[in-house]
This record gives structure tokens, sequence and C-alpha cells, in this order.
């Protein structure tokens, strides 16, 4: 790359605006007749300050995996590895974060200045990574002196190399014998692994665990789910989320990122999900399971939708059809999904109970275990259910309920309600799920419900 005017005078302004700042912060705090004034403005000029940057740089590292989160007094190798040259493996490591990450910094607090300098951005990059593109522009913005602008060049490059030529750990790190080959008899087969920190890791994982928590994207979905609105996207939630600090007081002793999150670093749930069911409770004190069936939220939200498509007064079209069509199939689904575990899970012959008030149909279509029962006093009971006339009569109810619940806005009645009720007689996973409980109930192949559907 050729050397340009311009661009060496816009890193060299960069630095100069950065001194320029740091002096000004200084100079404030202190009276016009302090004589240490002129002392602080004579170290802040350009060749000077970087002169003693380039001395002091050497007590800073730039990682981005480190050893004093295993134990804060552990001594030993803290790395640098570019994520994107990383093996990719398909687990979840530092190599998915690619190239967009950030670097962290250990050692001497009093040297961060030094940091502070080289991650300052210029067009879309930190001064650090022109610096070890040997850019001549950054080179010359450095110093005039061509071998000393090499020599200081030199030196903040090395920011990212090991403090020693010997990787070394430490009492206090972790250590963990790793099995590299087949005989685990054989002691000769083992590697002797030091894990290290992810620190660029655990910082995106902080920052985006904090923007789903806090953000005001996740904010308003949240507000929109608990007034059962509708929202553009979605939120992220993260149970049994632990918080593990760092550092204590002296969060800036682990490493500078660490300060950074004030010591937190979040621990994601590696346990096993456990399935909470909630108790199935037989739908009592009631004549029809379709207002509890309504109450489910996925179904309030598919009715919303239905109700507010309609209202738009769309053309009769194939498209219109379908897009109607799929979110009845979507409430088919719900419902088929609502009654499996009252057939299944409640004992058979939970509609005799005193307190069951359900019309005989919904105690047909809901109870068919009882229909195979010996009991006497379900004679009656299972010939009813065998007819196989009461799918044609829950179909009409589901009809009913949801004309009742796309409201009074539209223009619905006795056709509509055929409509949703042949739509559920002949759908695939109502007429499945009725399927199966013919066979296990022995009743005749013969359905008279399609005679209801014209």
């Amino acid at each position: 790359m050729s050397a340009s005017p311009e661009r060496r005078a816009a890193f060299r302004n960069a630095i100069e605006h950065f001194l320029k700042e740091r002096l000004d912060a200084k100079l404030d705090k202190l009276p016009p007749d302090d004589p240490k004034r002129d002392e602080l403005i004579a170290q802040h000029a350009r060749e000077t300050w970087l002169a003693d940057a380039a001395r002091r740089v050497a007590q800073i590292q730039i990682v981005t995996h480190t050893l004093k989160p295993i134990h804060p007094d552990a001594r030993g190798t803290n790395l640098f590895r570019a994520p994107h040259e990383l093996p990719a493996h398909r687990e979840v490591g530092s190599h998915v974060l690619g190239q967009d990450f950030s670097s962290d910094v250990v050692g001497n607090a009093a040297a961060l200045d030094v940091f502070k300098l080289l991650k300052l951005p210029l067009d879309g990059r930190p001064l650090l990574a022109w610096m070890q593109d040997g850019d001549p522009d950054m080179l010359g913005a450095l110093s005039d002196d061509a071998d000393q602008a090499s020599e200081w060049l030199a030196a903040f490059t090395g920011i990212t190399a090991p403090r020693s030529a010997t990787p070394s750990s430490h009492t206090l790190a972790k250590q963990l014998y790793w099995l590299a080959g087949e005989d685990p008899a054989d002691d000769a087969q083992y590697h002797l692994l030091a894990p290290l920190y992810s620190s660029a890791l655990a910082h995106v994982v902080f920052q985006t665990v904090n923007e789903d928590r806090f953000g005001e994207a996740g904010k308003l979905a949240r507000q929109a789910r608990y007034a059962q609105r509708d929202h553009e996207t979605g939120y992220r939630e993260y149970p049994d989320l632990a918080v593990q600090k760092l550092g204590g007081s002296h969060k800036q002793n682990i490493s500078q990122l660490n300060s950074e999150r004030g010591g937190n670093n979040y621990l994601l749930a590696s346990r096993p999900p456990k399935w909470k069911t909630r108790a199935l409770k037989a739908p009592l004190f009631t004549e029809s399971v379709f207002p509890r069936f309504g109450g489910i939220r996925e179904v309030r939200a598919t009715v919303r939708v239905l109700r507010d498509f309609l209202e738009s007064d769309p053309p009769s079209t194939m498209e219109t059809r379908n897009r109607r069509d799929a979110l009845l199939d979507r409430l088919i689904d719900e419902l088929v999904d609502f009654a499996h575990p009252l057939q299944a899970t409640l004992p058979a012959g939970w509609t005799r109970d005193a307190n069951c008030r359900l019309v005989e149909a919904e105690r047909l279509w809901l109870d068919p275990r009882r229909a195979e029962t010996d009991d006497e006093t379900d004679t009656e009971f299972r010939s009813a259910w065998q007819r196989m006339e009461w799918p044609a009569e829950i179909g009409r109810r589901f009809g009913n309920w949801l004309n009742h619940e796309l409201g009074q806005s539209l223009p619905l009645g006795d056709i509509e309600g055929r409509h949703w009720r042949d739509e559920l007689l002949l759908h695939t996973a109502w007429a499945g799920r009725l399927h199966a409980l013919r066979l296990q109930g022995d009743a005749p192949t013969y359905i008279p419900v399609r005679e209801a559907v014209q």
C-alpha cells in the first residue's frame, strides 16, 4: 500500500485527539497556577507519550483466553487466539464469534491507557489492526523518524504475544488429564490440559443476555404479550440464570472486560429440564368445554388473527381462502390437542360425576373409555357412543362457538357455522383421532356424521 499524506494525517490526528482529551481531563482538576500543569503538558506531547507507552505496553497483554477467572491468584500463560482462526466445531465455542469479538487485556491496570489508544477506531478498524498490517501511514503517524516508528510499532503489536515462549500453568489453575489414545491404563496416552477462560466468548454472552433481558426490543415484546397483542418480534428468557462474580471489589485485577461487566459473568442452566405437568381437572360445573377451550392463549391468538383478517374484507380469491383455512386448521389442531388429555388421562367414566353438567354429545366425545366399561349403568351411554351421531353435534357446537368468538361485527350465521362444522368433521387430525377411537371402542365403520357434511 502506497503512503498517503491524508491518511497519515488522519492517524496522527486520532492519536493527538486522544492525548488531548486525556490531558484536558487532568488539567481540569488543577488550578490554573498549579506547577504540575506544565509537567502534564510535556508528558502528553505525542512523541513523549508514545515513547513511554511503548515502554509500558509490555506490562499488559491483549488476550482472548485468560487464567485469572479460574483463580484470581493463579499465575501462568494467557493466550490471544483470534476466533476465526480456531478450528470450526459443531459445538458452541469461541470459534463461533468469527471476526466480531472484543479483545480482553490483562496485566498492570496502570498501563490500560495504552490499550485504550490501541483500540481507537479509524475507518472501521482499531489502530492496533492497522499496526499489525504494517500500514505505512500508521507507521508514519507514530513518528517522523522511521526507525523510531518501527521500534514503537513492534512494541505495540507485541501486546498480543505470550509473555513467555514457554506456556506455564499454576498450582491454583485447573488441570486435567485427557485421554488422547485408546488405552486408559497407559499413562503415556494422556495429555495434560490446562483450561483457560474464554473471556471473549463470555463477554458476548453477557452482552447478548443483557440485551435480551433489559433491551428495549425485549421490553416491548413482553408488554405486547401481557396485553395479548401481536408483536413483530419475540423475546428470549433464560430460566435459572446464575451470576458468577469475579474479582470481588477488585474486578480490574481479573481483566479489563471483567471490569466492564462489573465482575458479572452469566452461567446458563445446564441441568436437564424438569417437565411440569399441571394436574388435569375434569370440566365439571359447566355445560360445555368450548369456553375453556377458547381461553387457551394460542386459541385466543388464532381467533384474534382470524377475526382481524375477516374484518379486513379480503377479496374472494384462492389466497384468501387458503389463509382462512390455514387459521381454521390451526384451531382444529388445538381442539384435538385440547380433547386428547381429557380422553386419555382422566379415569374412564369421569362423566358419571354428579357435578358433570356437560351436554350429552360432549360427554360422549370426551369420555370415550366409558363406552368400553362393563358397568351395566353405561349401557345407554355405550349405545349412544357407538351410534356415532355425536361427532356431527360436536361439529355444530364448534361452528356456533367460532361464530360467537368472531364477534358481532362480522355478518356470520348458519351458513358460516355449517362451514366451520364441515371443516372440523373432515379435518385430518379430527378424523384420524375419531378413527382411532372407533377402533378402540369397537364402533361400526359406518359413521352417520358424513351425512351432515354436504
